[in-house]
């Protein structure tokens, strides 16, 4: 008896710890190494004192840099840009401004629940570790809001303030210019197969789909499709077993603003062209994902075509640090 209680008193603690850890906004990965890529994958864990957030706001740090955010379903993206304090190297090319702040609008995040917001970029120009801190402000109907920018001072415990800003650790650059978490996306990042699935004049090859994180209902993936023939074709619906729907989507920039709508009329594939769906463009969306993709995974896909009739995919799910190999 006096064993049971001691194991479901461990337990209770385990479990209290864990909801302190996801209590604020915080980053899943806080350590990355200078002059790397970075998926800063921020975790919203609720709402505004019980309501559903609308808008997330991040303020990105100096060093973060040429940063992407990802789309995400129901939400329109605004990008901040500026100069940067600094200039940086991006494949040989000076860079002097980018983003300084992405925005998330128009969505609803309901208190029950906890979401994600993913930004890529790159760490650089750090030569002894840094605490990075990204401000975050939570916008929750016209007039309620969190702010997470509190920033941890020397000798204080993050535990100590009500909302710190989501951090994360910049350690020196390895020698080799790559840390591990830039060789496990490389690794992670697999293609449909070595031979391309034909369908009459339609040639489909470098499919993936990113991997989900755990909880998570709504995946995105794509490939690539040829049409060698004569006539143009339209990809009308994809269904998959894996998903409660899938949807045709495309993302697009207006005014900086980043927006994703559905396709309700299929996607184009005209005679004699290649159509990419990949990130950022044309892409599919898997929603209601009964369990969430995870690297390694295969996911069986039916596409149907207005011409070429229905063909059938199996979709490797890649690394979720990674880009879909179509990229």
């Amino acid at each position: 008896m006096i064993q049971t209680k001691t194991i479901l008193l461990a337990v209770a603690f385990s479990l209290a710890g864990t909801a302190a850890a996801y209590a604020h906004a915080s980053f899943e990965q806080d350590t990355v190494a200078s002059e790397s890529n970075f998926k800063a994958i921020l975790q919203i864990p609720h709402g505004c004192d019980g309501k559903a957030t609308n808008e997330v706001q991040v303020k990105l740090p100096e060093g973060f840099v040429f940063a992407k955010p990802q789309p995400k379903a129901g939400w329109e993206i605004e990008i901040i840009k500026g100069d940067y304090q600094k200039s940086y190297d991006n494949h040989g090319k000076t860079v002097t401004s980018g983003p300084l702040e992405i925005r998330w609008k128009g969505g609803e995040l309901s208190d029950d629940y906890y979401d994600t917001f993913v930004i890529t970029g790159k760490i650089s120009g750090f030569e002894k570790e840094t605490q990075l801190a990204f401000p975050v402000t939570q916008l929750c109907g016209a007039s309620d809001k969190v702010v997470w920018d509190q920033i941890v001072t020397a000798g204080q415990s993050a535990h100590s303030l009500e909302h710190p800003a989501p951090t994360i650790t910049v350690t020196p650059a390895e020698a080799d210019g790559h840390d591990h978490h830039d060789m496990a996306a490389m690794a992670g990042m697999s293609g449909m197969g070595d031979a391309p699935v034909k369908a009459g004049s339609l040639e489909i090859s470098g499919g993936s789909i990113k991997a989900m994180l755990p909880g998570a209902k709504v995946g995105g993936g794509g490939f690539t499709v040829k049409n060698e023939g004569s006539e143009d074709d339209v990809l009308l619906s994809a269904e998959s077993p894996a998903a409660g729907r899938v949807e045709l989507h495309e993302m697009t920039m207006q005014n900086d603003v980043m927006k994703m709508r559905k396709l309700e009329d299929g996607i184009a594939v005209p005679a004699g062209q290649t159509v990419e769906l990949r990130s950022g463009g044309l892409h599919l969306m898997f929603m209601d994902v009964t369990r969430p993709f995870a690297e390694g995974d295969t996911v069986p896909v039916t596409l149907t075509f207005e011409k070429a009739g229905k063909v059938e995919l199996v979709l490797p799910v890649g690394n979720a640090a990674g880009k879909m190999s179509h990229n």
